[in-house]
C-alpha cells in the first residue's frame, strides 16, 4: 500500500518534521469549530447573557445565539441551559470552554510572538493580585517590572485567593501573586516564593498594651481585633495567629472590613486592634503602635503559574526582578 500523502512545515529550529496530511483533515473540514465560535463560547461564559456576549463579540445577537445553537447541535451537546434572566454554564460546556479558552490564548501567543512581542513573554501577561498584597508590594514591583521589560503589556486584577486560583485554572489570568497557602499547591502549578513578610499587632497609642516591646497571643486573647470580612486569607490567618478562632465574638465578628486600610483607621479611632503584615504597617505613624508578635508571625509571598504555561522560564525571571525591588528592611527576601 502506498504511503499516505505527507505534508512538510518548516519549525522555527530549522527542522522539517512530517505530519500525515491526514492528520489536518480535521482542522481544515467545513465542519471544524471556527474562531468565532471558540470567542462566542467563552464570552457567553464570561457574561451569562446572550445580549451581554453578543455586544462584547461585536456581533448581533441572533448570530451569536445560532452559531452556538449549530455548534451544539453539531456535537450533539448542551453547553448552555437558557434561563429566564441570561445562561447557565453546563459540565459539558465548562469543559468546552476551557479548552476555548486555551486555543485563544495559544493564538494570542502565536501572533504576538509573529509581530515581535517583547521576549520571553510574546503576549499580555495577565497578573492576578490578592488585596492585602496589591496596594502595598505593586509600588516596588510593577516599576522595576517595566524598566526590565518596557513593552510588556500587564494588566491587572484584583480578587480574593480563591478566586485567583479558580481564574488561573480557567487560563483567564497568567501569573497571581498572593500569599502561600494550602489551596495553592497542585501539581499543575509552580509556585516561586518572592519573601516573608512579618506580621506586627496595630494598636492605638494609647493602649495598654502599646507599653510593651512585643505582644504575645496571650496578650491578644481578651482585646478585640478587627478581622477582614469572610474569604479574606488575612482573616483567617490573624484568627490563627492569635489563637482566636473559638472566639469571634471577642474578636470582634461584628466588623466585616473589606480593606486593610479601613481597619486601620478603626484602629487609629479606638476601635480595637489589628493584625497588620509588614508592607501595610506604616513605619511611622502617630495614630497607631505597632507591636511584633511573640514567637514572630510571617506570612511567604509567592507567584504561581500554570506548569504548562510555555513562558514559565520569563516568569522565573520575573520573579527574579520581583525579589530585587522588594524593599529588604521591610520583607526577608527569599
Amino acid at each position: 500500500m502506498p504511503d499516505p500523502v505527507r505534508t512538510e512545515i518548516e519549525t522555527p529550529g530549522g527542522g522539517l518534521p512530517v505530519i500525515p496530511a491526514a492528520d489536518l483533515s480535521s482542522i481544515f473540514s467545513p465542519r471544524a469549530t471556527t474562531l468565532p465560535v471558540l470567542r462566542y463560547l467563552v464570552a457567553l461564559a464570561d457574561h451569562g447573557h446572550f445580549g451581554r456576549a453578543a455586544a462584547a463579540c461585536g456581533v448581533s445577537q441572533p448570530t451569536l445565539s445560532a452559531q452556538i445553537a449549530q455548534w451544539e447541535k453539531r456535537l450533539g451537546v448542551q453547553a448552555f441551559v437558557r434561563t429566564g434572566s441570561g445562561v447557565r454554564v453546563t459540565p459539558a460546556g465548562a469543559c468546552a470552554v476551557a479548552g476555548a479558552r486555551a486555543v485563544l490564548d495559544d493564538l494570542r501567543r502565536m501572533e504576538s510572538a509573529a509581530t515581535g512581542g517583547p521576549a520571553p513573554f510574546f503576549g499580555p501577561v495577565r497578573l492576578g493580585v490578592i488585596p492585602t498584597i496589591g496596594p502595598y508590594a505593586l509600588p516596588y514591583l510593577c516599576p522595576a517590572v517595566e524598566q526590565a521589560w518596557p513593552d510588556l503589556e500587564m494588566p491587572i486584577h484584583e480578587a480574593q485567593s480563591q478566586v485567583l486560583i479558580d481564574l488561573l485554572e480557567q487560563a483567564r489570568l497568567d501569573l497571581i501573586l498572593l500569599a502561600e497557602l494550602p489551596a495553592l499547591v497542585h501539581p499543575l502549578r509552580t509556585i516561586a516564593p518572592l519573601c516573608d513578610e512579618q506580621f506586627f499587632l496595630a494598636m492605638p497609642p494609647n493602649h495598654h498594651l502599646a507599653e510593651k516591646a512585643a505582644v504575645s497571643r496571650a496578650d491578644v486573647s481578651g482585646e478585640r481585633l478587627l478581622l477582614l470580612d469572610q474569604g479574606h486569607c488575612l482573616r483567617d490567618q490573624a484568627l490563627e495567629l492569635c489563637q482566636l478562632r473559638d472566639h469571634l465574638p471577642r474578636a470582634g465578628a461584628d466588623y466585616r472590613a473589606t480593606s486593610l486600610e479601613t481597619l486601620r483607621h478603626l484602629v487609629a479611632l479606638g476601635h480595637g486592634c489589628t493584625v497588620l503584615p509588614a508592607l501595610a504597617a506604616p513605619p511611622e505613624s502617630t495614630d497607631i503602635v505597632l507591636r511584633p508578635l511573640v514567637p514572630p508571625a510571617f506570612r511567604t509571598l509567592v507567584l504561581a503559574w500554570r506548569i504548562d504555561d510555555t513562558r514559565g522560564a520569563g516568569f522565573r525571571l520575573m520573579s527574579g526582578v520581583m525579589k530585587k525591588a522588594l524593599p529588604r528592611g521591610r520583607v526577608k527576601v527569599r
